[in-house]
């Protein structure tokens, strides 16, 4: 039995004598799929996950569902599940994506629904539920760069010397992020994994399964130097001091001045960055999706502008240069 025949048989086992039918809702970077579950006279529509249970582990993604439901915050509704088979029947959220619903005349109104529903979940946080975002963790992270994006997708094999230099700047910015107050953290806080439904409950938030307890401005990071869509720094500052304003509003534990505050971010920036263009560059070599190729120069912009900012991320701005060398404007003066 295939695995459109196996997710039909358990689909029709748990909606007995209510016929269906299956349409792509939508894929991920994983080997997650997605299919909205229509039935006649029934709104509104369901969504079945389908995580092939040899690549993927449905465990995770029940536990945060129940931690963020708990934190009230707009997650889908679990129906039913099997986690041997690896399939999960859930509420359906919408078909439109922050990504496709934000202009800038509603940015300011559905970035706000998204600190919401942040605050709300960071305010519920507690250690020992979730994964710690750990040393271990972040450097795994950090090492995707240069094996990924600095030596197979550039082609650059740097000597001892520049490797040593950029181990050093991995615990550097390691030790940032972890000098960071703890909250429960989505990781992927996004403008795809953000779902637009007003009146609803705005935001829904989806692919939280990777989950953890670690730095305060993580989810942020995601959400303000998003991969697949940027906006002015002026208006990113104006939200974070919003933020920043609420969550101390909230007894949060964020840092007391906001300059502290904003180095956590932009550090923490650094390490996101560093990681999505390993990803990337992984999604297109190794798996063959090649989409994500065309958001590697906006976070490679993110990543440069900050470390132009800092003086202790000057040797990490070289090593960029060395690897993507910037064009060199020549002017004429008569």
């Amino acid at each position: 039995m295939n695995r459109d025949e196996q997710l039909q048989q358990w689909l029709t086992r748990q909606l007995p004598d209510q016929p269906f039918a299956l349409s792509p809702a939508s894929s991920d970077a994983s080997f997650r799929r997605y299919l909205r579950v229509a039935q006649a006279g029934r709104t509104p529509s369901l969504i079945v996950m389908d995580a092939p249970p040899e690549h993927e582990d449905c465990h995770p993604w029940l536990t945060v569902a129940d931690c963020f439901s708990k934190a009230r915050i707009h997650v889908p509704e679990v129906i039913a599940h099997d986690t041997e088979q690896g399939f999960i029947l859930m509420s359906d959220l919408g078909d439109t994506t922050y990504l496709q619903a934000l202009t800038p005349d509603n940015a300011a109104h559905l970035y706000a629904d998204a600190l919401g529903s942040l605050l709300a979940l960071q305010k519920s946080s507690r250690a020992g539920v979730l994964p710690d975002y750990s040393h271990e963790r972040l450097l795994a992270e950090l090492r995707l760069f240069d094996q990924w994006f600095v030596e197979r997708h550039k082609g650059v094999r740097l000597d001892a010397a520049q490797t040593a230099t950029l181990h050093t700047l991995y615990d550097q910015i390691i030790a940032v992020n972890l000098n960071e107050p703890r909250v429960f953290v989505h990781r992927d806080y996004h403008s795809r994994n953000l779902m637009y439904c007003p009146g609803q409950g705005n935001p829904g938030i989806v692919d939280f399964q990777d989950a953890v307890y670690g730095p305060l401005s993580y989810d942020l990071v995601s959400l303000f130097k998003d991969a697949y869509i940027d906006w002015e720094e002026e208006f990113v500052l104006d939200l974070l001091i919003r933020y920043w304003e609420a969550a101390r509003q909230l007894e949060l534990p964020v840092r007391q001045d906001f300059a502290d505050f904003l180095w956590d971010y932009e550090w923490m920036g650094v390490q996101r960055h560093l990681k999505v263009l390993g990803i990337f560059a992984r999604l297109h070599h190794r798996d063959g999706k090649d989409g994500y190729l065309k958001e590697m120069p906006r976070v490679m912009t993110y990543l440069r502008k900050t470390c132009a900012r800092y003086r202790e991320l000057k040797p990490l701005l070289r090593l960029l240069d060395l690897v993507e060398p910037q064009p060199v404007s020549v002017g004429y003066t008569f």
